[in-house]
């Protein structure tokens, strides 16, 4: 049996674009012999909806759609993703489904079993639990159709406090009771730089263990601060990924079922670079995040630091370069290379830029405040005054010509609060609030693999906030190099202190960085959407109280 696979990018709530995506694919597999096509996790709907499934007439929307989708499966089996309504008069209300149409109705319902509760997912608020299980008849196949979580009861965790098994029961375990012959797991699977291996190792681990082949289709694309990264793959019933889809990109495969099936010796799988696909994950992430709100435009402030230098060069990438507009708002404080810097990136990069000084309003507001301050030293609220003015100036010409503002700050800085609120944390999203400072070198060296975008003197000096004469972040942070070890302990791995220690780092500083992200937690609540590349980022896949008290 030919069989196709449709990685596709869908767009919450807009079902005509997301119907008009699914037939094309149909209509596409159709003429290349193809007799069953697989979409994604809740590709009608586009993922994740959210508290759009509390809205009746977005499900019946949903519902007319997989209709008129179904007219379209003709001489073609099509399995997609739709939520269904749960006709119990207990439990939820809606059911996680994959829907094989065929010849203009529905012809067999799964609905998921395991649904998620941790990270970024919460699915047990809108859907109830499948509880019994049976396997698809097709052309003399029996497929094993699960969602997503549901071939990933056996997960690794990054942290050590987790079981590897979070639930009770296996569907696959279940299904395999009936001998199925392949294996069907359609998914909406965020991208994680930290869990590419991880997932890969359940797709061939659930192949080995049943020995029947697996085809995991994956969706693309980006809603607002999830991306995901597509590369669905094919994988004989000995482990071997014999196909597997790109990247980030949109990708419908058509291919012959049977090499499944024995040892064909066919390899597909694709090798990749951890940084270059965190660079494509995050151009995805701002080209996404701008095209389905609607915008065309960034606004950058530009400093002439590397943080802000990497966020240009993304946005340029992702939007092109006459969509990208610099400001270089330079203070008494700023140093000479710093506006030389960012000329010369912005010239590089072929982008218009403006150079507005804030030593003016910045004047005035010393001026209004110097009553009020009489007696009183300059100390960190002069600093954040200058922060704030710059956030007025960006968002004015945000206002003014419809720009989006990009904010720059990176995963360092907003874990241990070194930023101003209201000031440099101000924008529409934050694109590298999900990559540690370390990492953003990185990025900078992958940007300047094919010669010199970023100046070589942003990358190799001193880090500074440049809001007091002489100032380093060294003079308020530990070198990034060892906080960013201490951060990844803390907030990906979930380590307590006293583990952190006994590994080999200093007391006192741990317990100084662990105060910080503690007593931090207000300014990342009011911080805008942060482009999410790794399983712990800041947002709604990190939930912590403001007013706690532990460490």
């Amino acid at each position: 049996m030919k069989i196709s696979i449709a990685q596709l990018n869908f767009h919450i709530g807009d079902f005509d674009k997301n119907k008009q995506l699914i037939c094309d694919a149909i209509n596409k597999a159709r003429n290349e012999g193809s007799e069953l096509i697989v979409f994604s996790e809740l590709s009608v709907t586009g993922y994740p909806p959210l508290d759009l499934l509390d809205h009746q007439d977005f499900v019946e929307r949903s519902n007319n759609t997989v209709s008129e989708i179904a007219v379209e499966c003709k001489g073609i089996a099509a399995i997609v993703g739709a939520p269904t309504i749960n006709e119990n008069p207990e439990g939820k209300k809606l059911f996680n489904s994959a829907l094989m149409l065929l010849d203009g109705k529905i012809y067999f319902t799964v609905n998921k079993a395991l649904l998620p509760t941790y990270d970024i997912f919460d699915e047990y608020r809108y859907f109830e639990p499948e509880k019994t299980f049976s396997v698809l008849s097709y052309k003399g196949m029996k497929i094993a159709l699960t969602i997503c979580e549901d071939l990933w009861d056996e997960q690794p965790f990054d942290n050590e406090f987790e079981k590897s098994r979070l639930y009770t029961i296996s569907p696959m375990d279940q299904l395999a009771k009936q001998k199925p012959d392949l294996i069907i797991n359609i998914a909406a699977s965020p991208f994680s730089y930290t869990r590419i291996e991880n997932r890969k190792s359940i797709f061939r681990n659930k192949a080995l263990k049943h020995n029947i082949p697996v085809i995991s289709v994956n969706q693309t694309g980006a809603n607002t601060e999830l991306i995901f990264d597509g590369s669905s793959t094919v994988i004989d019933k000995n482990g071997i990924i014999i196909h597997q889809l790109p990247f980030f990109e949109e990708c419908i495969k058509t291919f012959d079922s049977e090499p499944l099936f024995k040892t064909s010796g066919l390899k597909g799988e694709i090798e990749y670079d951890i940084v270059e696909l965190i660079y494509k994950g995050i151009i995805t992430g701002i080209r996404d995040y701008f095209s389905k709100s609607t915008f065309t435009r960034a606004v950058i402030g530009l400093s002439g630091g590397i943080d802000s230098a990497v966020c240009l060069c993304l946005a340029a990438e992702a939007l092109g370069k006459e969509n990208t507009l610099a400001m270089m708002l330079p203070s008494r404080f700023s140093s000479g290379h710093s506006v030389t810097d960012a000329v010369k990136l912005s010239a590089n990069l072929g982008i218009k830029y403006e150079i507005i000084s804030i030593e003016k309003p910045f004047s005035a507001f010393e001026e209004v405040l110097s009553d009020v301050f009489k007696g009183k030293n300059n100390d960190v609220t002069e600093e954040n005054i200058q922060a704030r003015v710059r956030a007025i100036l960006l968002m004015a010409v945000s206002n003014k010509f419809g720009h989006i503002l990009i904010n720059t700050s990176n995963k360092s800085e907003a874990a241990v609060g070194y930023g101003t609120l209201y000031g440099d944390m101000a924008g529409g999203i934050s694109v590298i609030g999900d990559v540690y400072k370390t990492d953003v070198y990185r990025l900078a060296r992958f940007i300047n693999r094919n010669g010199e975008v970023i100046p070589e003197n942003i990358i190799t000096k001193a880090p500074s906030a440049e809001l007091r004469p002489d100032q380093f972040d060294t003079d308020s942070l530990p070198e990034y190099s060892l906080l960013d070890e201490i951060l990844y302990q803390y907030i990906e791995l979930q380590k307590p202190e006293a583990s952190i220690i006994s590994a080999g780092y200093d007391r006192n500083i741990v317990d100084r960085v662990l105060k910080m992200i503690n007593s931090n937690e207000y300014k990342r609540y009011q911080a805008p959407p942060v482009l999410r590349i790794s399983s712990k980022a800041f947002g709604a896949g990190r939930r912590m109280p403001i007013v706690a008290k532990f460490n």
